[in-house]
């Protein structure tokens, strides 16, 4: 047999134990990642675990993932808080997404000024890992290593989002290595766009991109936060569309497919949110630095529209996450306007948040069971 043929038969079996794995709920009183019953979550987890409706929140600043139910009350957390900076926290959490019962994060790291903690450097605390964890907060599968800034195999630099693939494979925003990869179960590079290590905006050429998500027709939707755009790609890496809502965008920090064919983007700098249609002009937007005691700069950082025609925002410097009505009203708000913390209904700077058993992150949902 060759070595190739090997390879790919332990890729497979990966594939197949993690698709196996993905959807289960791991028995009562499972250990956590520090080799005791993770406290966490006590003997067992919360009914409200993975129930429709609650909202997975990446808690940026305070290292942390959280689920909340609809009373705001925290029902499953990964993370020890903002004064936690060892790989049993996320640090800089920048993305989190629900897939069966375990959940995809991606650990940012956070800059100089932020966080003071011994292990942290000039240059802030960094993560660098994306993770897939169970319920009771063990890490299944990783890419990265915690701490560690690099672009060779299994490395990573700021990756800020990540996405669950129907094959298994995850789509990785490489951040500060200007690039998007697509890493299979046994961690091998299938596909990238973006030359490693450079920024720009020639062919092949991304400048701090902030998100990645595959879309029904193959092609991956960027947002190419650098260069004030999004971009549709094709995997031969010719781009099909560019949408920068007729050219005033700024920071574009997150970019997803709708239904309909629209695209929703999160135009940070300008603190909106913006649908445009096909030809980039402007369907709907939504401000989030209008209401008195709001933050004047929030940057939001991520929005999805959910089923019944909300959106759910990431507010980051207002700490807050709301949900606006199609007429602009916010129906739902979680974290208090412009006021950080850890305590009860407190954020801090949250970057994503996705409602469970709705807006997955793959757009649209591919019917695999995430959430």
């Amino acid at each position: 047999m060759s070595a190739r043929s090997i390879r790919r038969i332990a890729a497979a079996c990966v594939v197949a134990v993690l698709s196996l794995l993905v959807g289960l709920i791991v028995p009562a009183g499972a250990v956590g990642p520090d080799g005791a019953t993770s406290s966490a979550f006590g003997s067992g987890l919360s009914p409200e675990f993975n129930h429709p409706g609650n909202i997975l929140i990446a808690d940026q600043f305070n290292n942390r993932v959280i689920e909340v139910d609809p009373a705001g009350h925290i029902v499953w957390q990964f993370g020890k808080g903002p004064n936690d900076f060892s790989p049993r926290s996320i640090i800089g959490v920048n993305d989190a997404q629900r897939v069966g019962s375990f959940t995809l994060m991606a650990g940012t790291g956070t800059p100089p000024g932020v966080a003071q903690a011994p292990a942290c450097t000039s240059s802030g605390c960094p993560d660098n890992r994306v993770i897939l964890v169970d319920p009771f907060g063990r890490i299944v599968w990783q890419y990265g290593q915690f701490g560690v800034s690099g672009a060779g195999p299994d490395e990573l630099n700021t990756p800020v989002q990540s996405t669950w693939l129907p094959d298994a494979h995850v789509l990785i925003t490489d951040q500060a290595n200007q690039r998007i990869i697509e890493v299979s179960p046994d961690k091998q590079i299938v596909w990238q766009y973006g030359t490693t290590g450079v920024a720009g905006n020639g062919p092949d050429q991304l400048n701090d991109p902030n998100s990645a998500e595959l879309l029904p027709n193959g092609h991956i939707l960027i947002a190419d936060e650098g260069n004030n755009r999004a971009i549709e790609v094709t995997r031969s890496k010719k781009i099909v569309a560019t949408f920068t809502i007729g050219g005033t965008a700024s920071g574009v920090a997150f970019a997803s497919r709708l239904p309909d064919g629209d695209t929703l983007l999160t135009d940070s700098n300008n603190n909106r949110v913006v649908e445009v249609n096909s030809v980039d002009g402007v369907v709907w937007q939504y401000a989030t630095n209008t209401q008195a005691g709001s933050n004047s700069d929030p940057l939001p950082t991520r929005a999805v529209r959910l089923r019944g025609g909300d959106t759910l925002i990431s507010d980051q410097f207002n700490d807050r996450v709301i949900e606006v009505s199609p007429s602009g009203k916010i129906d739902r708000q979680i974290g208090t306007l412009n006021v950080f913390g850890i305590g009860h209904g407190l954020l801090n700077a949250p970057y994503d948040a996705k409602a469970v058993g709705d807006y997955t992150g793959i757009t649209p949902p591919f019917g695999f069971g995430v959430g």
